[in-house]
C-alpha cells in the first residue's frame, strides 16, 4: 500500500488496484481536477448533495468537507465502491451515506453494467469500448429517491448515463446540478437534448460554477460576488 494525497484527500491504495493510467493521474495530480476545481462553487454549506458516480471518492470527499453538508454518494462498480468507502472513511466525518448501486429516472429494475479497467470508463453503455465482464445491477428512482432524502444538490458523473436521466428525471426540489458532460459518447446533439430538458426544468447553464466539460446548471439566480477566473 502506498499513501498519497490527491486534492487534499488522502488515499492508501496499491498500484495494483487501479490501472496504470489512473495511477500516473492520481500521482500526478490530474485525477479529477477540473472537479475538484469546480466543486466548491457548486455545493454550499448546508446543502443535501446526490452524488452519482462517485468513482474512488476523491470528490465525495471534498464535498463532505464543507460546512453542515450531508452526502449521499453511489458508485455502481462494486470494485471502484470498495475503494471509495476505503477513502471516505479515512477523509470523512458521519456526514456520508455511501452505496454501491444505481438510480435512474424510471421504475426500479436490473441493469447490465460494464466493467472496465480504467474506473472511468466503466458504465451501462456496452459500446464504449472492451469490457472486462458484465454484472448486473438493480437500480431505484432517483425522483423517489430525491423526495425520501430532501435532496437540493445533485453531483454527477456517470459515463454518458446523464444523458437519459438528465432528460426523463424530474428532479424537483434540486437547485443545482454538477455534471461532467460525454459529448464523445452522444455528440454535441446529445448536448443540446441536456440543455434543452434542463431549461424546460427551469436550470440555466451557469458560467460562474462550469469549466469545459464539467458544467453547472442552476435555479438559483442570485447575485454573487466578482470571481476573477470567469471574467
Amino acid at each position: 500500500m502506498e499513501r498519497l494525497e490527491v486534492h487534499g484527500v488522502k488515499l492508501e491504495l496499491s498500484r495494483d488496484e487501479v490501472s496504470p493510467i489512473i495511477w500516473q493521474a492520481l500521482e500526478d495530480g490530474s485525477y479529477e481536477a477540473k472537479e475538484a476545481r469546480s466543486i466548491l462553487k457548486a455545493i454550499k454549506p448546508g446543502d443535501r448533495v446526490l452524488e452519482l458516480g462517485s468513482g474512488i471518492g476523491i470528490i465525495t470527499s471534498i464535498i463532505a468537507g464543507i460546512k453542515d453538508v450531508s452526502v449521499w454518494a453511489f458508485e455502481a462498480n462494486p470494485g471502484t465502491a470498495a475503494l471509495a468507502e476505503r477513502v471516505i472513511r479515512e477523509n470523512c466525518e458521519d456526514n456520508v451515506a455511501f452505496s454501491q448501486g444505481l438510480l435512474t429516472a424510471h421504475a426500479p429494475h436490473t441493469h447490465a453494467f460494464y466493467v472496465r479497467k480504467d474506473l472511468w470508463m466503466s458504465s451501462m453503455d456496452e459500446q464504449q469500448g472492451p469490457y472486462e465482464h458484465r454484472i448486473d445491477i438493480p437500480s431505484e428512482n432517483i425522483d423517489e429517491f430525491i423526495e425520501r432524502h430532501k435532496i437540493n444538490a445533485l453531483v454527477m458523473d456517470i459515463e454518458g448515463a446523464e444523458h437519459d436521466l438528465l432528460q426523463n428525471a424530474k428532479l424537483e426540489g434540486v437547485e443545482r446540478i454538477f455534471v461532467e458532460l460525454h459529448d464523445h459518447l452522444y455528440s454535441l446533439s446529445g448536448i443540446r437534448d441536456i440543455t434543452q430538458a434542463l431549461a424546460a426544468k427551469g436550470y440555466s447553464y451557469d458560467p460562474r460554477g462550469s469549466r469545459g466539460p464539467c458544467v453547472l446548471f442552476t435555479k438559483d439566480d442570485g447575485p454573487r460576488e466578482y470571481d476573477p477566473e470567469v471574467d
